[in-house]
């Protein structure tokens, strides 16, 4: 029983040692490059560059993208899971020409009447309708130029989700009759009205004279972020009063609950074919547009973003593993005859290439960590100063380190292998 505790004893006391000693060349090698970087400022400035602008460039794209990932999933919650979208246009990218690449474009609009059909379904809860465009509005001797407005029939709010912070909606009355009635967002409220109550005043609106109902502040949009304002009438007014064109209608239909929503479609189309008077054998002249759709779409452009941050950051490794090369043989050659002392004492091949890969990963890492910080410093005015919630994942900050320690290792694999092969003779007789 002694001699098996004994033994074990043993095992532990040596690998106690051996991680005694593995630690202490970890610290040697990581105080050895901080040496390095003090002596050769400009090399190791340059190589900390280079990993900090691939950090950075990861970080600051990443921290975006995760913002308005958050962004996109609120907007189309905001509508429900089970809400489609009945449009003349596709949920995609396609090259149109006006010709035979995008047929779409001859197709007949969708009308409130449709819309009012499609509200009777079974199936269906509600329809909401909406149209996009702009317009100056005025108060006294100030003027807002191009403002975002929506046209919106009644029930809009359920479907768009958001705040109205005073005031109210606009009334089931007042959307048949198209009544000179807006709602507007926090930014008119500070650039029209300095900030003081809007409810009740009139405007004029591409000079006609409107009166401020509420005070509406939307969904924060990555697309839309509403600096210049946003301005919502009932769809009857933009149309009747201010002229706007409804041929990009697009009705939201959110079915009942416990409705499967491929049966409400169904539903949907049939009753929309009929209504614009489409033969069996004709294709619709309208798209049914899913959220699905909507985030495939989003993907895609997301992708394309990702393939620029992976070339960018992959440049900024490049040039700092470069660098990473260029100061570590440097490195060697200086260090010579102090590598042959090391060798004379009893130093091995193995544990020179381990130090001179632990200060190829020191450089890189720091180059790391500031990358990090810098990149942090602008997620933070991102999400300060616009729409996007950017914050940057653990994840990202997990591959940015791991990344710039690799290329550390990676490149400095080379001055590193050069180091542990020096013949202890000749490098103590170098000059």
């Amino acid at each position: 029983m002694s001699d098996s505790m004994t033994t074990g004893g043993g095992r532990l006391a040596r690998l106690g040692q051996t991680i005694g000693n593995s630690l202490y060349q970890l610290v040697e090698g990581v105080v050895i490059a901080f040496d390095a970087i003090r002596t050769n400022k400009v090399r190791a400035g340059l190589t900390i560059l280079g990993i900090a602008v691939g950090v950075f460039v990861v970080t600051v794209m990443s921290a975006a993208v995760h913002g308005i990932n958050a962004g996109v999933s609120r907007s189309l919650a905001a509508a429900g899971p089970t809400t489609f979208f009945i449009s003349r246009w596709p949920a995609e990218f396609t090259a149109c020409d006006g010709g035979d690449t995008c047929p779409w474009i001859r197709f007949r609009p969708v009308t409130l009447d449709q819309g009012r059909e499609i509200a009777q379904l079974p199936a269906v809860q509600e329809v909401s309708a909406d149209i996009e465009s702009s317009a100056s509005v005025k108060f006294a001797d100030r003027a807002l130029p191009g403002v975002s407005l929506i046209g919106y029939s009644t029930n809009w709010f359920d479907v768009a989700g958001g705040d109205i912070t005073s005031g109210r909606n606009f009334t089931e009355s007042e959307y048949e009759a198209g009544s000179p009635v807006v709602l507007v967002n926090d930014k008119v409220v500070e650039r029209l009205f300095n900030g003081e109550e809007a409810v009740g005043k009139a405007v004029r609106l591409n000079g006609e004279l409107f009166t401020v109902i509420g005070v509406y502040n939307p969904i924060p949009n990555v697309f839309d972020s509403g600096d210049k304002g946003k301005l919502v009438v009932p769809i009857t007014t933009a149309q009747h009063r201010l002229n706007v064109s409804l041929y990009w209608m697009q009705l939201t239909v959110k079915p009942r609950a416990g409705v499967d929503r491929d049966a409400a479609m169904d539903e949907t189309i049939a009753t929309l074919r009929a209504s614009r008077h489409l033969r069996p054998g004709q294709s619709n002249d309208f798209f049914t547009n899913t959220p699905e759709k909507f985030l495939a779409l989003y993907n895609k452009i997301v992708g394309a973003f990702f393939i620029v941050m992976i070339v960018l950051s992959a440049i900024g490794l490049l040039v700092g593993g470069v660098g990473v090369v260029a100061i570590m043989m440097i490195s060697v050659t200086e260090r010579t005859r102090e590598i042959g002392v090391r060798k004379a004492l009893g130093a091995t091949r193995r544990l020179i290439l381990w130090q001179f890969l632990v200060e190829a990963s020191t450089l890189t890492t720091i180059g790391a960590i500031v990358g990090l910080v810098v990149g942090g410093g602008i997620t933070w005015v991102i999400r300060s100063f616009t729409p996007i919630e950017a914050s940057t994942p653990p994840f990202a900050i997990f591959a940015a380190l791991a990344s710039s320690a690799l290329a550390g290792v990676l490149f400095g694999m080379l001055p590193a292998f050069r180091a542990s092969r020096l013949d202890p003779v000749e490098a103590l007789r170098y000059e």
